[in-house]
């Protein structure tokens, strides 16, 4: 999914159905968050790189390096693949498990704590963006919150779980209750995902 396929970005496949995630996410969120705003995204850049320096190069390269159109819409793409390809059927008491759960007990305390400070950060970022969990290079776990496009990779992190605070990720299930939305996440976080992507 990160490396273009004949010159071209396509979309990533779901691991599931458009109405697997509900009542979490519907299927019409679904329909509208990956369907068209992915698409678009996608769309945008595969025109923007005909000619360009970034033509042939991925997903992570063009983010680490391009501004402006181009990192907007790899940016977007990058983070909506890290985002759709995390999530499974919704399970009441997910919690993690193996090293990311180790992880998470070392560095936060508790899942619980972990939790909290997630929520409390997706919550407060102010206008549209993304609350990422990463890992530093020493694979201490870190926090941040990114405005628009931005990935953690641009400074220097490795992402591993990310939850989208752009309201076209919440408003047809939640409306202005981002909270509740991000709370609701957890229960189709695939921690399995997670795991492979802390390595």
């Amino acid at each position: 999914m990160t490396q273009p396929i004949n010159g071209k970005f396509e979309m990533p496949s779901l691991p599931y159905a458009a109405s697997d995630l509900a009542p979490v996410l519907s299927a019409e969120t679904i329909e509208f968050h990956y369907g068209k705003h992915l698409q678009t995204y996608v769309n945008n850049l595969n025109a923007a790189l005909l000619g360009s320096a970034f033509e042939g190069k991925s997903l992570e390269e063009i983010v680490k390096a391009a501004d402006g159109g181009v990192f907007n819409n790899a940016g977007q793409i990058l983070n909506h693949a890290m985002y759709f390809l995390q999530f499974t059927a919704p399970k009441e008491g997910n919690v993690p498990t193996g090293k990311i759960a180790d992880a998470i007990a070392r560095d936060f305390g508790s899942f619980e704590k972990f939790q909290e400070e997630f929520q409390a950060k997706g919550a407060g970022l102010f206008g549209s963006g993304w609350v990422w969990l990463s890992a530093d290079v020493s694979g201490k776990l870190v926090i941040t919150q990114e405005g628009n496009a931005q990935n953690p990779i641009t400074k220097g992190l490795t992402p591993l779980l990310t939850f989208d605070v752009w309201e076209h990720a919440y408003y047809i299930d939640y409306r202005n209750r981002r909270p509740d939305y991000l709370k609701s996440l957890w229960n189709i976080v695939n921690w399995d995902v997670v795991n492979a992507r802390l390595g």
